[in-house]
Parts: C-alpha cells; structure tokens; sequence
C-alpha cells in the first residue's frame, strides 16, 4: 500500500518527485524542446550545427545545453577544438514526444499520432 507507493516515489515529500519537478522544468523552453529533437534525430551534433537548425545564435544553443548538461540530459565529447553533443538516453526524447502527442490531443480532431505514418518525429517536421 503505501510502502509500496514510496519505492515508485509517489509520494509528494520524494526526493523524485522534486527532481522530476525539474525535469519538466527543463523542459519547459522551446529551444531545448528543439535540440533534444535534433539530437534524438542526429544522435550527435557540434553546437554551430545545432544552432542552425534551430535558427539561435551558437552562444545560446551553448548556454542551453550547458543547463541540460547540468541537468544530465545531454553529454559531450571533444574532437579537437569541437564539443559534441548527444542525448545521455531516450528518457528526455520520449518525456518531448509524449508532450508534443499530448498537444495534439488539445487541438481537436483525431491527432496524428494515431495515424501510423504520420507520426512527426523531427525537429523540422514539428516547426523547428
């Protein structure tokens, strides 16, 4: 019963619950929305390139991925002068996929996701 519910971190004094809390925190900005889908799509991307594609400066691409590295979402790798960057797992990718699906409940109609096929599953085709 409720023991059960506190291995699961159910419970409001949780340590899981707080940092769950700041997960979705993180994720609460479109720019970084958009990059964990580049990188979900790319699997590895240098910041001038990530910058590009969600049409920012690089040194706001760096200052957010900065936050998701502290965050754990993202990792880096150094080629040379080069950073890279890549998502630490599926976990943040899914959270953005099952919220932009959850949005497409909001907006009427039979949303997309429930036609197979037309599922958007990059950063271009959900209008970054």
């Amino acid at each position: 019963m409720d023991a059960d519910r506190q291995i699961y971190g159910r419970l409001s004094e949780s340590d899981f619950i707080e940092l769950a809390v700041e997960i979705f925190s993180m994720l609460a900005d479109a720019t970084r929305v958009c990059l964990i889908l580049a990188l979900e799509d790319a699997g590895e991307l240098a910041v001038n390139h990530l910058a590009d594609i969600v049409d920012k400066t690089p040194a706001s691409v760096s200052q957010h991925l900065a936050k998701m590295r502290l965050a754990r979402i993202v990792s880096t790798r150094h080629e040379g002068t080069k950073v890279f960057y890549r998502l630490n797992n599926e976990h943040a990718s899914q959270l953005v996929r099952d919220a932009i699906f959850q949005a497409e409940h909001g907006l009427g109609g039979v949303p997309r996701h429930h036609h197979p096929g037309l599922v958007a599953s990059t950063a271009k085709d959900l209008g970054a």
